[in-house]
């Protein structure tokens, strides 16, 4: 009888906004979840994922936590990543009224503006037109707005025209909260690309 293959870890950047939720999602689909607060949690982990929060918030507790680093690092090893509203801003290359000591990842060849769907009182839930054919619900809380993406961006989802949901290489960007909406879709997409990175890796290691 064979050994079953140990079960992929998904760090969740745990320094303010809506994690626990993420973790929750991770649970369901017998993912292990793991709350990153200090550079020791990144030990191991398979992929990540950036919540939804104040991004300009985040970008000062990534500092003080000194995360800053050794998230970079990972990233660019590749490390699949998710990013959700906030976390979306974070993986952006450019961000419209972003403060001048708001510094992000830059691993998604965007343009976003901050809160451009609107304020908190203005937070709705609408379908999300998948490329496929498909459609998922939606939260937008304060939500960026893609504005304008690179040649390497996959859109993914869109709402009126608008994407919402993109991909590029490893890194998953979503304009909405899908840890809310109880359709897990896009924690798929992100587990996925777990499975596409290790393969990699192991194809390298046979090459070597």
């Amino acid at each position: 009888m064979g050994v079953a293959p140990p079960r992929p870890t998904v760090g969740v950047l745990a320094l303010q906004g809506a994690f626990s939720n993420h973790l929750s999602v991770l649970a369901e689909l017998g993912v292990v979840g793991r709350a990153v607060r200090r550079p020791d949690d990144l030990e191991g982990i398979d992929a990540l994922i950036l919540p939804g929060g104040e991004s300009t918030t985040m970008s000062m507790l990534l500092d003080s936590s000194e995360l800053r680093a050794p998230l970079t690092d990972l990233l660019d090893r590749d490390l699949p990543v998710l990013g959700t509203c906030a976390g979306l801003i974070l993986l952006s290359s450019r961000v419209d009224d972003g403060r001048d000591d708001q510094r992000g990842f830059g691993r998604l060849d965007l343009r976003t503006a901050r809160n451009a769907y609107g304020r908190q009182n203005e937070s709705f839930e609408s379908r999300v037109e998948l490329a496929d054919g498909r459609s998922i619900p939606g939260i937008f809380i304060r939500a960026p707005r893609i504005v304008e993406v690179g040649p390497e961006v996959e859109v993914l989802g869109a709402l009126d025209g608008v994407p919402v949901l993109i991909r590029q290489g490893n890194a998953i960007g979503c304009a909405f909260h899908p840890e809310l909406t109880g359709d897990a879709t896009v924690h798929r997409l992100l587990i996925d690309r777990i499975g596409r990175s290790l393969t990699t890796v192991s194809d390298a290691s046979q090459e070597d």
